[in-house]
């Protein structure tokens, strides 16, 4: 269990002042012009040295992908920071915890962030929905620019303008490079890659797209140490991460934890157990609706990390945890998501355009049972034939629930199938009818 003196964000649950006043009595700001005096080599080195992994699903070296920026500014190029707080996820509400009650930390991070990249210029990217949220982080951007934290000539010696820009409530603009088309003004479809943003990003300039955790962590990484962060967690999966666990625990909350801590850990110690007992679990969603379920025969010893997850093929995602107990229809959990990402598809390509509207009418005969068994290795195949075939990665989003869905509960769809024809056809199995 991570232990109090090693949280970063010690305001999650908006006890205390949010304010600059609070942040600084809670160590923020503290140190921050020594560690821009130290240089761009050297936050970039102290960021790899944590084992910082990107917070926003994918998982990629932090440190890693702020030293993909170019090291001299080309002439008329600027660079710049943008801040991914487009948390449109089902199941994820991690970031907007950090900015109605955090902010500072994030501030902080994107002059660190900012500097280390040689960007004078970072824009926050909000979704639509977060009305209070972002009137709150810009508060506290006006606070940091009232105290000459940030801005022209501040006293960190650094020039940093932070700008917040408000998305309208589209899915689609979490990609990094959607978000970039719909900051430019633009619709917000993915671009093809390469070239990759930190060639030609906002406005065809070097940009670097981050995650608001990844963000807000870094000004307390180094401030600790590096070693600090490396020591907590697992090898290759270091440091703490906020978890956001709902559906069918007793108290559904947002917490921080060391990262690869067991599920079992989490829920009990934080949740107050499975609602009607472990032995009620069926199946959980570890990361956020994109990523495929797990039974609960894996879920005993089930560590949240990167790596552990993807091995069982799923992922960690956001950290999203969605418990389903044995009262949940899952085929029609899954129904529902697969709705969800037919009506968020921005309908640039074709197999995700064409795809997720045929994935959704057929899960949604399947909850009746309305189909034959045939059509369970259909569905999988089409799964396969949008998996990667996509610009972005929400026809990956698409077709991995369904794929957990056919891989750990077919015998329950199959089931269905038998009841409704049962039903239909009194003394007659679909089998037979086939």
């Amino acid at each position: 269990m991570l232990s109090d003196k090693d949280r970063i964000f010690t305001n999650l649950y908006g006890q205390h002042d949010w304010g600059l006043q609070g942040a600084l009595k809670r160590g923020q700001w503290d140190g921050t012009k020594g560690f821009i005096d130290k240089g761009r080599d050297w936050i970039i080195d102290q960021m790899k040295a944590s084992g910082l992994r990107g917070r926003g699903g994918a998982g990629f070296p932090t440190g890693l992908k702020w030293s993909f920026m170019p090291k001299v500014p080309a002439e008329g190029r600027p660079h710049y920071l943008v801040v991914n707080a487009d948390e449109s996820e089902p199941g994820t509400c991690k970031d907007r915890e950090i900015l109605r009650h955090d902010p500072h930390t994030l501030v902080e991070g994107c002059l660190i962030a900012s500097f280390a990249m040689g960007a004078h210029a970072c824009y926050i990217y909000v979704r639509g929905e977060f009305i209070r949220e972002r009137e709150r982080l810009q508060a506290a951007i006006d606070q940091a620019y009232e105290a000459k934290l940030i801005g022209k000539n501040n006293v960190h010696g650094w020039d940093f303008d932070c700008y917040v820009a408000h998305g309208a409530g589209a899915y689609i603009c979490g990609e990094e490079t959607a978000l970039l088309e719909s900051l430019e003004g633009k619709k917000g479809q993915p671009r093809l890659k390469p070239p990759f943003p930190a060639n030609m990003g906002l406005y065809g300039c070097p940009t670097t797209v981050n995650n608001v955790e990844s963000i807000a962590v870094s000004g307390e990484i180094l401030r600790r140490g590096p070693a600090w962060f490396a020591g907590l967690g697992k090898p290759n999966n270091t440091g703490t991460k906020l978890f956001c666990i709902s559906g069918h625990v007793n108290k559904p909350c947002t917490v921080e934890e060391e990262m690869g801590i067991p599920f079992r850990e989490l829920v009990e110690r934080h949740c107050g157990g499975i609602r009607g007992g472990w032995d009620n679990l069926l199946a959980v969603i570890p990361g956020g609706s994109s990523v495929p379920l797990l039974p609960a025969h894996q879920c005993e010893d089930l560590a949240m990390d990167f790596d552990t997850l993807r091995n069982l093929k799923s992922g960690l995602g956001t950290a999203a945890v969605i418990v389903m107990d044995k009262s949940t229809d899952v085929i029609k959990a899954i129904a529902r998501l697969a709705h969800f990402y037919k009506h968020e598809s921005c309908g640039q390509c074709t197999p995700c355009r064409e795809g997720t509207g045929w994935m959704w009418r057929v899960m949604e005969r399947l909850v009746k049972g309305e189909a034959k068994k045939s059509e369970i290795d259909m569905l999988l195949q089409v799964t396969t034939q949008i998996e990667g075939h996509t610009i972005c990665a929400l026809g990956d989003a698409a077709a991995w629930p369904i794929q957990g869905l056919i891989r750990h509960f077919r015998p329950v769809i199959e089931a269905r199938i038998d009841a409704y024809q049962a039903r239909a056809v009194p003394g007659v199995t679909l089998q037979a009818a086939e």
